[in-house]
């Protein structure tokens, strides 16, 4: 009787042996698909991270992935960068001022545009009739700067940039000065009543000062339309 006892439990356990294959194989393939969708998606960010330069190029994703050769990266001149260069020597020569000058008031006006929301050439506009790009100017009144600000009305601004002496540091001057303006066109809500509050001309009925600003600004917009045109 013991024999074939011991046959039976052998075939159970080489029955067994089957399961465990079979049930082993299973797992390894769900932990490969589980592998797969987790990856799925960082190369899907991957070819999204690459999308703009096949846009460029008028291609797909995929095929911009695809047709991509080992070799040195050009990258085409930033357009923002063009822009400030255009919009510096345009200022230089209207204003006969040095180009290395204007170019770093352009950025530090570009960067105040960019942090506090403000349209970085209405920000050179106002500079240009306020003190005509002259960063030492100041005013029978005090105003000081290239944006022409009065320090006794805005010590709190100030403050963190050591006092009133801070405003013949152009970026700071510009800073300021956009924080300013940023202040009027939130509590106005509109251009041109923010440039007269600006400029302390609030009941001046005629809105000169806005005037003023406003067309050196379309002056600047129209130059950059054109750079616009003549690259495209």
């Amino acid at each position: 009787m013991e024999a074939p006892n011991s046959s039976l439990r052998l075939a159970s356990l080489s029955a067994a042996l089957r399961v465990f294959s079979l049930a082993r194989g299973l797992l390894a393939l769900v932990g490969l698909a589980a592998v797969l969708a987790i990856a799925a998606p960082s190369m899907r960010d991957r070819i999204a991270w690459q999308d703009p330069v096949s846009a460029a190029s008028g291609l797909s994703a995929d095929q911009a992935v695809q047709n991509a050769k080992p070799g040195p990266v050009r990258l085409e001149p930033d357009a923002r960068e063009r822009e400030q260069r255009a919009v510096a020597e345009f200022i230089a020569k209207r204003y006969r001022v040095a180009d290395e000058a204007i170019a770093a008031f352009v950025s530090s006006a570009y960067r105040a545009g960019a942090a506090y929301r403000v349209d970085p050439l209405l920000i050179l506009a106002v500079v240009a009739v306020e003190s005509r790009f002259n960063p030492v100017a100041e005013s029978m009144l005090g105003a000081r700067g290239l944006m022409q600000v009065l320090p006794k009305f805005h010590q709190d601004k100030l403050f963190e940039h050591g006092g009133d002496s801070a405003l013949l540091d152009p970026e700071v001057n510009i800073q300021v000065g956009t924080q300013i303006l940023r202040e009027y066109l939130r509590r106005f809500g509109e251009i041109e009543t923010a440039l007269q509050m600006y400029a302390g001309a609030f009941d001046e009925p005629t809105s000169q000062y806005a005037g003023k600003v406003l067309a050196e600004r379309s002056r600047l917009a129209q130059m950059i339309a054109r750079l616009r045109r003549a690259s495209a």
